[in-house]
């Protein structure tokens, strides 16, 4: 489908719902955010994003894509109300972003790919709407998934993170923990020299600047 001039509906402004977003943007859509978190959804705005409700949103756009990691982030709610030949999508979680048992309910025909990967439910009235990859995750489940430029970084990562709490797990506690900025920094140092960029190393007078209080107002 052509991406320029629609309404593109970004629920989540996470990592993935920013990335998401900057791209449809760069496509020439009409971006909109759906957010629960405030910081976030001002995020959004402040990064030129016409943020608005689910509830708002749902009547308006074309194509939505869910990338929040939680469920039913579209409901039934919002299906009764979505434009006729309104695509949705999921790109954050299982398939329990979008109301999917909902939506087989209020649908009186359901056409199974009707393209790749791609089903129609005719909802009463006439409406359809399309939902790709049965709401899985979109980018696995109608594409090629990640390419192995983007996961050697996080394989390496997840194994070296690995080993670290197998090597502190003596004074570890049943918590979640951070990936230490050692094992990122030696991956994404790593990375950086296996694609040839060079950058910056702090001087010993701007890292004692960094850590001290003594100058500036």
């Amino acid at each position: 489908m052509l991406i320029a001039g629609k309404r593109v509906v970004i629920a989540g402004y996470g990592w993935c719902g920013k990335g998401v977003a900057s791209r449809a943007r760069g496509m020439g859509a009409k971006v909109i955010v759906t957010e629960v978190d405030s910081v976030r959804a001002l995020e959004a705005a402040m990064d030129g994003f016409e943020v608005m409700s689910m509830k708002d949103a749902a009547k308006i756009g074309e194509l939505f894509i869910t990338l929040t990691g939680d469920m039913h982030v579209i409901a039934k709610e919002h299906l009764r109300v979505m434009k006729d030949g309104a695509v949705i999508c999921n790109s954050g979680h299982f398939d329990i972003e979008i109301d999917i048992k909902s939506l087989k309910q209020l649908a009186t025909k359901v056409e199974k790919d009707v393209r790749n990967f791609v089903d129609a439910y005719t909802l009463p009235g006439g409406r359809r709407i399309y939902l790709i990859g049965e709401g899985r995750l979109v980018n696995l489940a109608a594409a090629e998934g990640h390419p192995a430029s983007v996961m050697d970084m996080s394989f390496a990562t997840q194994a070296l993170a690995s080993e670290w709490a197998v090597k502190n797990r003596k004074k570890l506690k049943a918590e979640v923990y951070e990936v230490p900025n050692a094992v990122e920094n030696w991956v994404a140092n790593l990375k950086l020299a296996s694609m040839g960029i060079r950058i910056d190393r702090l001087t010993a007078e701007q890292q004692k600047y960094l850590t001290s209080w003594d100058h500036g107002t």
